[in-house]
């Protein structure tokens, strides 16, 4: 959770993006090895733990995990999951399968990221039977659409596109059947920092011209999306958003491992936010933590 530096085109930069996915999910899926949280699928995209991790790590993962899921669930409990999820630079993420579990899926559920990431994580679908049965179940016909770079099912769909190149990320997110009338949010989890500003700016831009009723949970930062089309943006730094997740969970995690300088984790929570911008044609309202 260091701070990190915008990319270039270069192939180099572009690796050291493409080993931040390995870096956050193995993060994850030690913390959910000590109990922090629930996720019955990320041993499959991570079999070893790994090495431990310090506490103020595991807590502030636990702190973005809750709070970019209260903000997701808030969303698909305002449109009652008639609704489409885009997460852009998705890596091993696992939202796809807990909203099955819960029964709380939006009408599809998009993923992109780079291809190399992608023909991963297909890789395991394909192989792991408790991640391809979920979307199995929830398809209408016997095969699923499949490709190296793109896998697509009627509730699930993951794109191996460069979100820098929108013209092409516009052409496949059409391909497989988005619907741009469909309240839509999107989910960008560090990765618009490692963007330039131009690059960052137009693919927001390009989301509130295309997308009229739509919200976009950043974990990063709030100011790009003042001027650029969203009625009302909200940003909570990591401190705050962790002293308002329901009390008896904090306690019962905070008792999982011994913190040695609290101070280190609340300049650590202080240092990042979480930031949602709203566009609300339909008068929706707003989803909030």
């Amino acid at each position: 959770m260091a701070s990190k530096q915008p990319f270039t085109d270069s192939d180099t930069a572009d690796e050291a993006v493409r080993a931040t996915c390995d870096d956050a999910s193995t993060c994850k899926r030690f913390a959910t090895s000590k109990g922090y949280w629930t996720d019955l699928y990320v041993q499959y995209f991570v079999r070893q733990i790994g090495e431990r991790k310090a506490p103020e790590i595991n807590r502030g993962y636990y702190g973005r995990v809750r709070g970019m899921n209260l903000l997701i669930d808030a969303f698909l409990k305002k449109t009652q999951c008639d609704c489409q999820v885009v997460n852009l630079g998705a890596g091993l993420d696992t939202t796809f399968w807990r909203l099955k579990d819960e029964n709380i899926m939006p009408k599809k559920f998009f993923e992109v990221d780079f291809p190399m990431i992608v023909a991963r994580k297909i890789h395991h679908i394909k192989t792991k039977p408790p991640l391809s049965k979920p979307l199995i179940e929830t398809h209408s016909t016997d095969s699923l659409l499949l490709d190296g770079h793109s896998l697509d099912s009627d509730r699930y769909c993951i794109i191996g596109a460069d979100l820098r190149d929108l013209p092409a990320l516009e052409e496949k997110l059409k391909k497989f059947q988005i619907n741009p009338e469909l309240p839509t949010l999107f989910l960008s989890e560090c990765v618009l920092v490692y963007m330039t500003s131009e690059q960052s700016s137009k693919l927001v831009n390009w989301v509130a011209d295309t997308f009229p009723t739509t919200m976009f949970i950043n974990y990063e930062q709030k100011e790009r999306f003042l001027s650029a089309g969203w009625e009302s943006v909200n940003a909570l730094d990591m401190m705050t958003v962790y002293s308002v997740l329901p009390r008896e969970d904090v306690t019962r995690i905070e008792r999982l491992e011994f913190l040695d300088e609290r101070e280190l984790l609340q300049q650590l929570l202080q240092h990042y936010c979480i930031c949602w911008a709203v566009k609300d044609k339909l008068s929706l309202g707003e989803a909030s933590i």
